[in-house]
């Protein structure tokens, strides 16, 4: 089999000559950053060829998570509502400032219902790396919903064709030594914490149950136009968040609360034969088995203490074959920091306890941190490579 061939296999509920082994490399600074100083960060095209390229040289099976210029407006991943269309009933003015390493974009939206504010900062933590966030969330009330609900634009219509144009040339370089995914938008309770302050949205199921469900469906209704179009786009797989409703939750609250609205956007995501798959980097061993019941076809990553609370050998007996896990290694405590020979141990630990049966994929849990040692990401992949084949 080739790489291609091979997660698609696994991605069908069938099993694969060996185990498919992948990186996780953001298509934006940190580990791509430290290999690739000299790229520009705001070449997105080229950025995400390098991570093709990076992961040839290693020698996985090449997984391209498409973030940085596929989801434009960026709000809609990183949140807010979108400021970067206007209407007649949508005026948008927004100032820039800078504080620090941190450029800030304060807007305030007119519309003829009422007025709303956001800010949206972007930290550089160093050259080419940044994290972004919508710092003041523009819902507070109803009545500021009812206004976004009402007059936020929808999808400009050249979304479509420039997700299709940047799919297409990336899926090109890739060849059948990979799959292709996109993180499409976030699933209805992230994305709603882009909107609203997490303090608010983490008990308002419980104290304004009917606010929260107007909320969830809109934060729902917003994003479906993106998703379809970048599966007509032609990805492989679905990259989708739901780490903000965490394990901590616990499972009655996931199950009531949050769920049902989970299981409506995948089945939405899934509904022409693309897979998606679910990334819960926290607490997930709470909600392993309220995933069965979300109908996805991928959960990711089962990060370990202390990153989360993955014991990944139970998982494993509890998913028994009902949708694939991909899992691994700590990217941080372990292939950032830890030893050679620590790499390998870890790395056949994962693959032994994920591999028996099928419906495993192995990649470092999470992205790789900027300071990872080469050295160790090659000594991942020979362990893993010593003990993928079925």
């Amino acid at each position: 089999m080739n790489s291609r061939e091979r997660f698609l296999a696994v991605l069908d509920g069938k099993m694969p000559d060996r185990v498919p082994v992948t990186l996780f490399i953001c298509d934006q600074g940190h580990f791509l950053n430290q290999l690739c100083p000299g790229v520009d960060p705001w070449d997105f095209e080229t950025l995400q060829l390098k991570v093709i390229e990076i992961q040839r040289q290693f020698g996985v099976d090449i997984f391209v998570r498409m973030l940085f210029g596929l989801n434009d407006p960026l709000s809609i991943h990183m949140g807010g509502l979108n400021v970067s269309q206007q209407t007649d009933r949508w005026e948008v003015h927004t100032e820039e400032s800078q504080r620090g390493d941190t450029t800030v974009w304060k807007s305030t939206i007119r519309t003829p219902d009422g007025t709303l504010t956001q800010e949206f900062s972007r930290n550089q933590q160093r050259p080419g790396t940044f994290v972004y966030a919508c710092t003041k969330k523009p819902i507070k009330t109803p009545a500021d919903l009812e206004i976004a609900v009402k007059h936020e634009p929808p999808m400009p219509e050249s979304f479509k064709q420039n997700a299709k144009r940047r799919v297409e040339r990336i899926k090109a370089a890739l060849g059948d030594d990979g799959i292709v995914g996109s993180w499409a938008p976030h699933g209805p309770f992230n994305n709603a914490s882009l909107l609203i302050d997490h303090d608010e949205l983490y008990s308002l199921f419980l104290t304004d149950y009917d606010f929260y469900d107007r909320l969830m469906r809109f934060a729902m209704d917003r994003i479906l136009g993106y998703a379809r179009a970048m599966d007509e786009a032609g990805v492989d797989v679905h990259c989708v968040g739901g780490n903000v409703p965490g394990g901590f939750l616990g499972k009655k609250t996931y199950d009531r609360y949050i769920l049902p609205f989970e299981r409506e956007y995948i089945s939405f995501v899934q509904q022409n034969g693309t897979p998606a798959m679910y990334h819960n980097c926290g607490q997930i061993m709470n909600l392993v088995e309220s995933y069965v019941d979300l109908g996805v076809c991928v959960v990711e990553p089962f990060s370990p203490p202390p990153l989360g609370d993955a014991d990944l050998a139970r998982a494993k007996s509890i998913v028994d074959g009902r949708y694939v896990i991909l899992s691994g290694i700590d990217q941080v405590n372990v292939l950032q920091k830890g030893s050679v020979d620590q790499v390998r141990r870890a790395t056949e630990q994962a693959i032994l306890v994920g591999k028996p049966g099928g419906g495993f994929i192995l990649q470092p849990v999470d992205f790789l941190e900027y300071g990872t040692p080469p050295e160790n990401v090659e000594a991942y992949v020979a362990a893993a490579l010593e003990h993928a084949a079925y």
